[in-house]
């Protein structure tokens, strides 16, 4: 889409007609009116910089998104102005949306386009692994219970990896030894990877790379366009982690017990650390706070290693494996363990500050929102308690023997699947039943949600997706429409903005 262009014109005066053409031949000086905005996509809630050129110079100029009038700049000698910061609003839905700039005494206009979008890119939806998306606005514990199945893609085998969702493409691995991209609007598929084992690992894209780990013992990088082989690192053992990816790096474990950290670009070796049990997995996957990488392993410990050095930092010993992946929020860590209790560390120095005990195998990984700490069992409960105490807020029962897993957490609404063959959503707040889908198998995967789309895979080889109407983006609800800027209303009371860099917020 880009810039559109446009003039606003009324009966003129003579001297409002040679002050016109002043201004057209100071467009052909300077270049007609355009617009531009970094970044040009983002979820609610992102910081843009606006900045505009070819405009009237040393004139005011109304900065819209969509028909809001939301910053006020000034322009320079040649019509320019650069660096405006303006908010994308937390209410507006995924889609595309709008950026108009009017000089406001002339009326010159140009518009571009900026995408609402959310991705989900990896395993725990960040580097800390919350397993929250803060930025869903469209599903809530209000309509939730209308979603129904938008599509379904059939793989060659049972899906227990979970989806990564980004740029409008979602990624997955399946036990018939490929990774999968697949249109997350329509559920076409773009291409297919390959491995050489089954894929269980959770894919994790960042810069346009998809990073996954197979049973071949290998991680693989892929172009996330194309599914072209960047690069692929042998490790010792099968790779069920899921890698986190920050800072240029790619972290994830493998069943020799060890853990790795990869340069992201060229997938050299920067560092290994292996557990002293070399015979204990490591399917817990790591995540990245503060310098440190922290994972759990089944001999029963979590680690916490420096995250350029890979030198240990702390270990503390459970009664149980450890294979479920921490969750990091305000310094502390949340993680379960084969003994039945949920630890909360206090991420530096490394200390335990308490535990939740359920009695219970606890192998999933946690999730944080709203100030809680939502988690499965074993045997078919999820528990929910509060982040600062062992408070107890609510249980759900989905039967004994019976397995759920990870949760996810988006907009007051927990997303779950479970061994009986069902993906539901839960309240948040009381745990009450909202919805439930049951697919052709045991589930395995942990459902993810973005732009109003929960995503999950099933043992019955199948990736699922459920949104409100169908299409969710394409036929959900009407598109926003290009403002025309002749009908746009300044606001007259905004007073003239300073530049301001523009940044993503961060899901804390």
């Amino acid at each position: 889409m880009g810039n559109c262009v446009y003039r606003i014109t009324s009966n003129v005066s003579r001297a409002a007609l040679m002050f016109g053409i002043v201004l057209l031949l100071a467009g052909a000086a300077f270049g007609a009116p355009a617009v531009k905005l970094s970044p040009s996509s983002g979820p609610p809630t992102t910081n843009l910089s606006v900045s505009g050129s070819g405009l009237t110079p040393n004139a005011a100029v109304d900065i819209y998104f969509d028909s809001v009038d939301m910053a006020l700049a000034v322009t320079d000698s040649t019509g320019a102005f650069s660096g405006i910061g303006l908010q994308v609003p937390a209410s507006d839905l995924p889609g595309t949306h709008w950026v108009t700039v009017i000089s406001r005494n002339t009326g010159l206009a140009a518009q571009h386009s900026f995408l609402v979008r959310t991705n989900w890119p990896e395993f725990g939806f960040t580097p800390r692994n919350k397993r929250s998306n803060p930025y869903e606005n469209l599903l809530n514990r209000t309509d939730v219970g209308s979603i129904d199945l938008d599509w379904s893609f059939v793989t060659g085998g049972a899906v227990e990896s979970s989806p990564a969702v980004a740029n409008g493409m979602l990624y997955i691995g399946s036990d018939d030894g490929k990774v999968y991209a697949l249109n997350a609007t329509t559920g076409a598929k773009k291409w297919s990877f390959v491995t050489g084992g089954a894929v269980q690992s959770s894919p994790a894209v960042a810069g346009g790379v998809v990073y996954v780990g197979s049973a071949s013992g290998k991680v693989y990088a892929l172009n996330a366009t194309t599914g072209a082989k960047v690069w692929s690192f042998v490790t010792g053992g099968a790779v069920q982690s899921s890698p986190a990816v920050a800072n240029g790096m790619v972290y994830v474990g493998s069943d020799d017990g060890s853990v790795y950290a990869l340069n992201a670009t060229t997938g050299a070796k920067l560092w290994s650390f292996a557990t002293p049990a070399p015979s204990a997995e490591v399917q817990s996957s790591p995540a990245v706070f503060n310098g440190a990488v922290y994972f759990g392993s089944d001999d029963g410990n979590i680690y916490a290693l420096d995250a350029t050095t890979g030198v240990m930092l702390w270990s503390i010993g459970t009664g149980g494996e450890v294979q479920s992946s921490p969750a990091i929020l305000n310094g502390m860590l949340y993680i379960g363990s084969d003994d039945g209790n949920l630890y909360v560390v206090e991420a530096t120095p490394g200390y335990v500050v308490w535990t939740y005990s359920t009695e219970r195998e606890l192998q999933g990984s946690p999730a944080l929102a709203n100030q809680l700490v939502y988690f499965g069992d074993n045997d078919g409960t999820i528990l929910t308690v509060s982040t600062n105490t062992t408070e107890l807020a609510w249980t759900v029962e989905y039967g004994h023997d019976t397995e759920v897993t990870s949760p996810a957490v988006a907009n007051g609404v927990v997303y779950v699947g479970s061994s009986t063959g069902y993906v539901s959503a839960l309240d948040a707040t009381t745990g009450a039943g909202l919805w439930s889908f049951p697919t052709g198998g045991a589930v395995q995967s942990s459902p993810v949600v973005a732009n109003g789309v929960v995503y999950i895979g099933s043992d019955d080889g199948r990736v699922y997706a459920f949104d409100l109407v169908g299409g969710t983006l394409a036929r959900g609800r009407p598109p926003v429409l290009r403002p025309n800027p002749a009908a746009l209303q300044p606001d007259y009371s905004l007073k003239f903005s300073k530049p301001a860099v523009a940044v993503v917020k961060s899901d804390d």
